[in-house]
């Protein structure tokens, strides 16, 4: 699966997804009641012994190998329609952001509950969502503190890398309002990409755009967890992967 970019002149509201789509209403108030749920579930148990030693090589990929086009074999369901990893804990993530203003990272239980991490990336948005569509690898990197007994995906400030390259820095963000809203907007949206509605769109960084899928949420210890957008259709390997390590 390949992700279509938005058209330059899109209809109210552009979508791709697979299980709903926000309203396109013409009186659809920026502003909506928030009925998103509090998240039950942050650290899930982590893998065997055998799945971590296997994905710690998919952890050292963006910076060890930058520009190997190796998609390796990642353990998968038993059925053609089962296509997430094995032991791996199901969540959903969203990137979204105005075309000429940082895109934002927002992970979740699932698409009607409220972000549990949100990570606000120094790059464009449209510059990701282009390079996304040949598949990316993210590593966000930060440096372990001595006697910190801070959790992997509580600290505030990473370094961030796209399949290998620095764009600079990721930074941890408390969900606002405006944030709840887009979540809130997107909650009938399982899998996509598009345009939200015109009254989001910023006179000078241009439209919201996002892009959600699921993401495989594998723990390898304390300090490395990664997030794995899977192909649906093929079994070619992981469209997006999100790598958190603290070194």
């Amino acid at each position: 699966m390949h992700w279509a970019q938005p058209s330059p002149s899109p209809p109210r509201c552009a979508i791709s997804e697979t299980s709903g789509s926000p309203s396109s209403n013409p009186s659809l108030s920026p502003q909506l009641p928030i009925t998103l749920l509090p998240s039950r579930i942050k650290h899930p148990p982590k893998s065997t012994k055998l799945f971590r030693a296997i994905r710690s090589i998919f952890r050292s990929f963006p910076i060890i190998s930058p520009g190997c086009n190796f998609h390796a074999n990642i353990p998968r369901g038993n059925t053609a329609h089962d296509s997430h990893i094995h032991r791996a804990t199901c969540t959903t993530g969203t990137l979204f952001g105005h075309r000429k203003a940082r895109i934002t990272l927002a992970i979740q239980e699932n698409p009607r509950s409220i972000p549990w991490l949100l990570l606000e990336l120094g790059i464009p948005t449209a510059k990701l969502l282009q390079e996304v569509t040949s598949g990316m690898r993210i590593a966000l990197e930060c440096e372990k503190q001595v006697g910190s007994k801070t959790k992997l995906l509580d600290e505030p400030v990473w370094t961030a890398f796209i399949n290998g390259r620095k764009i600079g820095y990721a930074a941890r963000r408390d969900p606002t309002d405006s944030h709840l809203n887009i979540m809130q907007l997107l909650h009938a949206v399982s899998m996509g990409a598009g345009v939200l509605p015109d009254e989001l769109t910023d006179p000078v960084d241009g439209q919201l755009t996002y892009m959600r899928g699921h993401f495989d949420r594998i723990i390898g210890n304390k300090d490395s967890e990664t997030f794995y957008m899977l192909n649906p259709d093929t079994y070619s390997g992981p469209e997006l992967s999100i790598f958190f390590i603290r070194i």
